[in-house]
């Protein structure tokens, strides 16, 4: 291999409890479990407003071969949801031009499982996603543009043309393109996430959006995701993108509203999978759809 690396994994964390062992829970499924991919470089962004990573899961990253990187952000600005994870995200791939062809952006809260293959993208593709789990904030394509996208959609000039029909994960509704902010694979060169972080940092506090925030707290919550499928709208032409397999981003926490018939009979069926701190409910071991091998793995992890 020349100096540049296939792929990198890149993700942030917070110095708080539940979002360090996260961390630690993804970067050691990676090495556990990953195949190939196993010893992929993996880069830890953590955000610097006055608290620190404890020692801790700072000495089993280290072990883990990870680069922890710190990164200055104002903590008012670090208060709005996910601002620090786009800040991270620019910043991730800022640094992976030229040091690798792809970057893996995942959100901490996921954990790999199998080989993840589908994350190297075939030459002619210039991101891997998967759709959101299910319809939330997002626009039915058999429906009338809604205010809030038709925002969305003018201020990152997305063509019209580009708009095609997308099923969610987990309730299978068909929407316009809504694309799941923790799990995207890009090409640093094409600077997806700078032009997300500053998209999102001139816009989320216009008094435009103010108005949808009022209106129902989840337009705080998803508006970095409603921007980034903009821009990848913008970006990006239905050939030039591709859908990961169902088997990946798979929602734990939402295993028992998975109406489909794709839904696994135990979670050592997929690929990756997102939780929501499964770990925080004491019975979660009786609970898991899931072998005793994967239940004592994760047990071990959680319990050092």
């Amino acid at each position: 291999m020349n100096t540049q690396e296939k792929i990198v994994i890149a993700t942030v964390i917070y110095p708080a409890e539940w979002s360090e062992k996260n961390a630690l829970l993804l970067v050691e499924s990676i090495r556990a479990f990953a195949g190939s991919l196993a010893e992929t470089p993996i880069w830890c962004y953590v955000p610097q407003y006055g608290k620190e990573v404890s020692r801790e899961t700072v000495r089993r990253l280290n072990d883990l071969n990870v680069a922890i990187i710190p990164f200055d952000i104002d903590i008012e600005v670090a208060r709005f949801f996910f601002a620090a994870d786009i800040r991270a995200a620019w910043l991730a791939e800022s640094t992976a031009i030229d040091k690798t062809e792809l970057l893996a952006w995942l959100g901490a809260n996921t954990i790999i499982l199998k080989q993840p293959d589908a994350f190297l993208l075939s030459a002619e593709k210039q991101l891997g996603y998967r759709p959101v789990h299910h319809i939330n904030v997002g626009s039915e394509f058999k429906s009338g543009l809604d205010p809030f996208w038709a925002f969305v959609y003018d201020y990152c000039k997305v063509p019209e043309d580009r708009i095609f029909p997308m099923e969610t994960h987990v309730d299978r509704k068909v929407i316009r393109p809504y694309f799941n902010a923790g799990m995207i694979i890009t090409r640093p060169e094409n600077k997806l996430m700078r032009t997300w972080h500053d998209t999102f940092f001139k816009v989320y506090q216009k008094p435009e959006l103010r108005a949808f925030y009022e209106q129902d707290e989840r337009y705080v919550i998803f508006i970095h995701q409603a921007l980034l499928s903009g821009i990848i709208l913008n970006m990006f032409a239905k050939d030039e993108i591709q859908e990961l397999p169902r088997d990946y981003n798979y929602p734990l926490h939402l295993y028992d509203e998975d109406i489909t018939a794709d839904r696994p009979s135990s979670i050592d069926d997929v690929v990756t999978l997102r939780h929501e701190g499964f770990y925080q409910d004491p019975q979660w071991m009786d609970k898991m759809p899931a072998s005793d091998r994967l239940k004592q793995w994760l047990a071990e992890r959680l319990s050092q």
